[in-house]
């Protein structure tokens, strides 16, 4: 009797014909794997169909072997799909089944090349592969072990880890276990890769296979594990390490959370006692154990493997040069890069990496310069390194040389090589100021990663393209914190701080967790709108989240509390943060100085310099605001010299006009004029716009007419500039030059920035124009100010009519004065507000002088503080007073 088995499909590998003695039996197996019909992987027997042929018993012994009942077909005729011709060759169509099947395993091995280029077709071979195991009754036969092995490692080289853990499952052992555990540690399993190393039995368990579950806990940064299945090793007396034992265990010990250099020594002498100190992978792996550790001795003890290498390779090199960088110790990188020998690209690339994160750009360039001058191979590491070196530090024209060798030598990069190289193309474009170019690499990139939209999206940002920036933000197919964290700051900066508090709600509603920076703008946001109340809600945020001790979010804090008028709750916030920096510190000093706290700032900057912390430009400039608030001229001209006399800072343009301001408002304008001749550059719009602001108050009108001038050729279109000259000339009662100024601005299309006051109450920003009307309470707020006016009137208040700038009668006047928007939105909040609560209001101009003279006098008459906030400081008034002692 012959049988034929058979399923249903077609074969995808070529018939294996069996022939047992004693029954002559010869069987054509066609399985298609995984389809109906075929044995399941299990190893369950599939439904197959039985052909009887002849009247022969299975038991009976022919007289001679029958000749197989079908003709051997072409091997390349019958490969499966996508495999090469060459790949897998017959094998002898005479030779035993054992011996068949391990010989199409070793050329499917041969070929795991497809296993990453084709994977659909590498799996279907070998799948069919473990049919015929099956069907023959290979499949963990114990007198041909190492099919079975050889089919566990080939599942793992095509990923299909579930089916290769069914076969281990079935018949534990420790080379199985070894490929099992290596494969799942890559696929980042470790559970599962451990799960095997327990399987198998511990007096089964060998070198080879604690070595894999070493490295899985190495690669997993899993240290303690580590270190414990190595002592488990040396315990069991029979397993001695080897050099591949120590390299995994240096690499895992290196991610010791507490690594000292006991730590490091006592590893450092278990490699001596066991003879592996001379394998090179040890070595590097001392190497970078030692670098990894912070003690500042260890560098030693590193050179000093280095120099007992009987060999060294680009690894060897690379580890030292990467680990002095990581300390910070550039200087010894270089030293150790000069004495390779040999074109390492990758040593190269350490060494321009190690200056572009040390800030250090030419020193970046001119050693990519050496590379290829030395014709060092340059790969996508190299010119994704200097493109950001070139544009953290604004080397524009060097940036495009390097595109342009980019383009000249056209490195056949895949893919996944040229996306970062892009990415760092579209930074330098964006940071250059070509936004439109950087759009256009963007737009021409084949493939796109979150880094590029998030490049160009920054890009946009910076270059307060706000509106591209949205479309931009709307497009990305997937977003990341980042994502949101540019876009929030971007609506702040850009000056649209309601939608950066839309934004960051809708970020939370779309369940994404805001980091520290997101809420520092956020923070920010709260700040600009004088939302006080929000911004509390945002800092208990951050308590609860653990963000207390970020330093971005705690100088947004201060800087919000200041921006609100809660300078006390600003201080405190300086005062609990765990780690201040210079931004800190001036923040506070700003905070104080927009107060009215003039020494407080000064004494405050004082114990800055005491403690150790350096000032900066910023530092000064916010020390000579505060200086300008509190009239303290002798004190800022001190502060002004010491910059360069102390600590070596140029004062720049802002810091001129911060004198010169201080100067004209003290009336010393001959002064500020000494001051201007002294500026080693051309007056700055900033500095002519305080000479400006002097002369208005000082009545000096030819000085203030040649400062328009000068202005009006500058910034043309800066609303600022007719207004103080119209005003000057009104304060002077020159109307018609007044009115000469306003037909100028009418004629240029400027217009003037419309006055607005605003105040949260109950969760909600109140908006206030001037004689504003809509407001849906506008007619109670009026009676209450009219009342609150009698009592003023009692105190002694009289409406100073002299600010307002236009020719008309004295009552017509007193109905401006009483409209302005500060003062109805105060009278909103002392309506609204509950009795004792502090009303704070925020204006976009300055405050006039006599909105000022009347809240002062309002303070007193309903016995409330009062904070207004205006485009240049705060005014707290309290009991008739205001803390700027009518010095603004």
């Amino acid at each position: 009797m012959r049988w034929i088995v058979a399923s249903h499909s077609s074969t995808l590998l070529p018939p294996v014909h069996l022939h047992h003695r004693p029954p002559a039996v010869a069987f054509r197996v066609a399985v298609a794997c995984g389809e109906k019909g075929s044995r399941s992987l299990s190893g369950q027997p599939a439904a197959v169909e039985v052909q009887k042929t002849s009247g022969r018993s299975l038991t009976e012994s022919p007289t001679k072997p029958r000749e197989p009942a079908w003709p051997i077909e072409p091997w390349a005729a019958r490969r499966a799909p996508g495999l090469p011709n060459h790949a897998m060759p017959p094998p002898p169509a005479a030779a035993s089944p054992p011996y068949q099947c391990s010989v199409l395993l070793r050329r499917l091995a041969a070929s795991c090349s497809l296993a990453s280029s084709s994977p659909s077709s590498f799996l279907r071979a070998l799948r069919c592969l473990h049919a015929r195991l099956l069907t023959s009754g290979l499949l963990h036969a114990p007198s041909h072990p190492h099919l079975t092995l050889r089919l566990i490692h080939l599942y793992t080289l095509s990923h299909d880890l579930p089916a290769a853990a069914l076969l281990f499952r079935s018949n534990p052992c420790p080379i199985a276990a070894t490929s099992l555990v290596a494969a799942h540690a890559a696929a980042g399993r470790l559970p599962a890769a451990v799960s095997f190393f327990d399987a198998v039995p511990p007096a089964r368990r060998d070198t080879v296979l604690h070595n894999a579950v070493i490295s899985a806990y190495a690669r997993a940064s899993r240290a303690a594990p580590a270190v414990a299945v190595f002592r488990s090793q040396l315990a069991s007396g029979s397993l001695r390490p080897d050099d591949y034992s120590f390299t995994a265990l240096l690499s895992a010990a290196a991610h010791l959370h507490n690594l000292s250099v006991y730590h490091c020594a006592q590893l450092h002498c278990s490699v001596l006692k066991s003879g592996a100190g001379g394998a090179l992978s040890v070595c590097n792996a001392l190497i970078a154990l030692y670098m990894k550790c912070d003690a500042p001795e260890v560098t030693r003890d590193a050179r000093k493997v280095l120099d007992e290498m009987p060999a060294k390779d680009e690894l060897t090199w690379t580890t030292m040069v990467v680990g002095y960088v990581r300390r910070g110790d550039v200087g010894a990188a270089r030293s150790v890069f000069e004495e390779v020998d040999g074109k390492f690209d990758v040593v190269w690339n350490a060494m321009i990496s190690g200056y572009v994160q040390s800030g250090m750009a030419t020193e970046a360039f001119e050693l990519f310069r050496r590379m290829v001058l030395g014709r060092v191979s340059l790969d996508e590491f190299t010119f994704t390194s200097v493109l950001s070196a070139c544009a953290n530090a604004g080397f524009f024209v060097l940036g495009k040389s390097v595109h342009g060798q980019i383009i000249r030598l056209q490195p056949d990069f895949v893919p996944e090589a040229a996306l970062p190289v892009n990415n760092a193309l579209v930074t330098l474009y964006s940071k250059g100021g070509k936004i439109a170019v950087a759009k256009r690499i963007f737009d021409s990139m084949k493939s796109k990663d979150v880094i590029s939209w998030n490049t160009i999206l920054s890009g946009y940002v910076e270059s307060s393209c706000l509106d591209k920036a949205v479309e931009v933000f709307k497009e990305m197919p997937y977003k990341n914190e980042l994502s949101w964290m540019v876009m929030v700051s971007g609506y702040v900066h850009g000056g649209r701080a309601e939608d950066a508090l839309k934004l960051f709600n809708w970020m939370r509603a779309e369940d994404v967790k805001p980091c520290d920076y997101t809420y520092a703008g956020a923070i920010a946001a709260c700040g600009e709108l004088g939302a006080l109340k929000h911004g509390k809600q945002l800092h208990g945020h951050l308590v609860q989240l653990g963000f207390e001790g970020s330093n971005s979010a705690g100088n947004a804090l201060i800087t919000m509390y200041a921006k609100c008028g809660a300078v006390k709750e600003a201080h405190l916030v300086f005062l609990v943060m765990p780690n201040v920096d210079s931004v800190s510190w001036n923040a506070m000093i700003s905070a104080l100085g927009q107060h009215g706290h003039g020494r407080e700032a000064l004494d405050l900057f004082d114990q800055m310099v005491a403690e150790g912390m350096y000032p900066d430009r910023i530092s000064y400039l916010t020390v000579l605001t505060a200086c300008n608030h509190a009239g303290l001229v002798d004190e800022g001209f001190h502060y002004f010299e010491s910059m360069k006399r102390d600590f070596g800072i140029i004062p720049g343009e802002d810091h001129y006009a911060r004198m010169i301001d201080l100067l004209g408002r003290a009336g010393r304008i001959a002064e500020a004029i000494d001051l201007i001749k002294t500026i080693p550059f051309e007056p700055t719009p900033s500095i002519w716009e305080a000479i400006l602001s002097g002369c208005r108050n000082n009545g000096d009108m030819e000085l203030g007419a040649y400062a328009a001038d000068q202005l009006f050729k500058m910034t043309p279109q800066h609303d600022g500039t007719y207004i103080l000259l119209s005003n000057t000339y009104s304060a002077a009662g020159r109307w018609v030059d007044a009115a000469r100024v306003r037909k100028l601005m009418r004629d240029r299309g400027v217009k003037k920035e419309p006055g607005c006051s605003w105040i949260e109450v109950g969760n909600k920003v109140h908006v206030f124009l001037v004689g504003d009307t809509k407001h849906p309470e506008a007619h109670e707020v009026y009676h209450f100010l009219e009342m609150v006016g009698a009592k003023m009137r009692k105190l002694g208040y009289l409406p100073d009519t002299k600010v307002v700038l236009h020719d008309m009668e004295p009552h017509e006047k007193e109905h401006i004065l009483f409209a302005h928007s500060e003062r109805l939105a105060v009278g909103f909040g002392l309506l609204k507000l509950p009795p004792g609560a502090t009303v704070t209001v925020l204006k976009n101009l300055k405050i006039c002088a006599d909105c000022h003279a009347a809240i002062m006098f309002m303070s007193k008459a309903v016995g409330r503080e009062i904070v207004v906030r205006d485009v240049r400081r705060f005014h707290h008034f309290k009991d008739g007073e205001c803390s700027c002692g009518n010095y603004w």
